[in-house]
């Protein structure tokens, strides 16, 4: 494959160009996703489940965003949530929707943890992720909610602003935090 192929076939690959389909990807819950990243998010690993699961040739991913699996259905406020926790150096733990290549979803519960080097320093991101089926349900009016929040924004940064008002809100109506949350599911 050429050089310029090879770019056309990432750029149709774009997670911009695909349509979500409203089909489940298959995942068994015995199974476990496992993807690693540079300290930008960029794909250094990824393993065989992530590849089937996500539909995706490794050397499609390797070099590329974590975003790409990224579906417009999960609330860009959790990203935010997300990274902001791993740049202080802790742990993420949260459910997460991604987008398979064919525009096929699949729902997981996501752990995120910096990866670092015998000094210390952090050096890139872990996740591993399982599907957890039975607590898909109970999280999903909750992210509508931030979903609807960001949606009435007149841009995307003030909707993200406003979907992490809304949840931090819903966390502290709650009288918890979003890590307890989720695992209260």
């Amino acid at each position: 494959m050429t050089a310029a192929a090879t770019l056309a076939e990432k750029l149709h690959m774009s997670r911009t160009s695909i349509t979500p389909s409203g089909r489940e990807s298959p995942f068994g819950e015995d199974e476990i996703i496992v993807t690693k990243t540079d300290l930008q998010g960029r794909l250094t690993y990824a393993n065989d489940v992530f590849l089937r699961v996500s539909k995706y040739r490794a050397r499609d991913v390797l070099g590329r965003p974590h975003s790409l699996v990224r579906h417009p259905e999960m609330p860009r406020c959790v990203f935010e949530l997300l990274w902001q926790t791993l740049r202080d150096g802790g742990e993420f733990f949260g459910y997460v929707v991604n987008l398979a290549s064919d525009g096929d979803h699949y729902w997981v519960f996501a752990h995120a943890t910096p990866s670092r080097d015998a000094h210390g320093n952090v050096v890139g991101y872990h996740s591993s992720r399982r599907p957890d089926p039975a607590q898909i349900a109970r999280i999903k009016p909750v992210y509508d909610r931030l979903l609807r929040a960001e949606a009435a924004a007149p841009d995307r940064k003030t909707g993200q602003r406003r979907g992490a008002d809304e949840l931090h809100g819903f966390l502290r109506d709650s009288g918890t935090d979003y890590e307890r949350f989720v695992f209260s599911l």
